[in-house]
């Protein structure tokens, strides 16, 4: 069998110590009043059980208006890891945010496990959007959308044609349908229809009651990881696997999964996103050639900003504190500017 993606898991993890199952840096522990608060929340969402942590600001009250920014984590990723610290972040800035595991993953329902849709994960942000509308204290008419990695080409596709999303930004955006199709950096292409060919009897499988077939998450040492051949998956090992690792976080999805990924690409129609965009990514990241086609593919919006964080590659973005502070820094001079406060 072809190796599809590389897996970024080790094969030792740890219940997370925080009391919220947060794993990243400066991450609350518990809720003081008058600071950031965090409330985990559950909701349904066409059938299936939504987990999410919404984030209110310091001395939330909830007779009054915030403006909201739903924030769609990595692919593989859980609400627990770098979505749940942009969401702390901005929160911080006196935002309400929402961050929630996909549908099918982490701590939300849907069986199979881990199954990796584009159709899912688009209907996961709006699904974001239709609770936060109800939350006490949240602006429904003031809600802005942040998608990392994964999650980034997801929201440019939901806000493509879901006009409630009044600004839309990227971090580190992965075009994943592209990148399921040809491979990292065009690594695949010669192997498409085979690996189709598995998708499809991955299906026929499933669908006849048999085992569920899945792409990553295995087992790997140190030395095989230092020489996988892209950056992004060698520092995506350290985080996933080891300095951020939280049990939800699998890395893996379904082999059926193929046959969605592949028709899938997030600047099919980035002349629908006519809101304010704002695209960030690393100046080293071997991912910015997606950022950089998206970007360009963005004709429809009149208000439209790259912004390179220098030195940092991809995975850094997600939690080196210097380039995690410009990335919250410039986020914040965007929503500032393009909702209202």
């Amino acid at each position: 069998m072809i190796l599809m993606t590389i897996s970024t898991m080790v094969a030792a993890q740890t219940k997370p110590v925080n009391a919220f199952g947060l794993v990243y840096a400066g991450a609350l522990n518990k809720n003081i009043p008058g600071k950031v608060n965090i409330h985990p929340v559950s909701y349904k969402l066409n059938g299936i059980d939504i987990s999410a942590n919404i984030y209110t600001p310091a001395n939330f009250d909830a007779t009054k208006k915030y403006p909201v920014i739903v924030v769609a984590h990595p692919n593989g990723g859980v609400k627990e890891q770098v979505a749940g610290l942009y969401a702390q972040r901005l929160a911080e800035q006196g935002y309400i945010t929402i961050a929630a595991d996909a549908a099918y993953q982490g701590a939300s329902g849907g069986l199979p496990r881990n199954v990796d849709k584009p159709a899912n994960r688009i209907e996961d942000i709006r699904g974001m959007a239709d609770f936060i509308d109800h939350f006490a204290g949240a602006d429904k008419d003031d809600i802005g959308l942040l998608g990392i990695c994964g999650g980034g080409g997801y929201a440019l596709a939901a806000a493509q044609t879901d006009k409630r999303f009044k600004a839309i930004a990227t971090v580190s955006m992965f075009n994943s349908g592209v990148v399921r199709r040809d491979g990292y950096m065009n690594s695949q292409v010669a192997t498409l229809n085979e690996r189709l060919k598995q998708a499809a009897d991955a299906r026929t499988q499933e669908a006849a009651g048999g085992d569920v077939l899945y792409i990553g998450g295995g087992k790997m040492t140190d030395e095989q990881a230092a020489k996988l051949p892209f950056e992004l998956y060698r520092e995506g090992y350290e985080y996933y696997g080891k300095t951020h690792a939280h049990p939800n976080s699998t890395g893996r999805y379904t082999m059926s999964s193929l046959i969605d990924l592949v028709a899938f690409d997030a600047t099919t129609n980035m002349r629908l996103l006519d809101q304010p965009l704002l695209m960030i990514a690393g100046s080293k990241a071997d991912s910015y050639y997606m950022t950089d086609s998206a970007f360009k593919a963005a004709t429809g919006t009149k208000e439209k900003e790259l912004c390179k964080i220098e030195g940092a590659t991809h995975i850094q973005t997600y939690y080196v504190p210097e380039y995690v502070d410009q990335a919250v820094n410039r986020l914040t001079v965007f929503f500032g500017k393009n909702l209202h406060q």
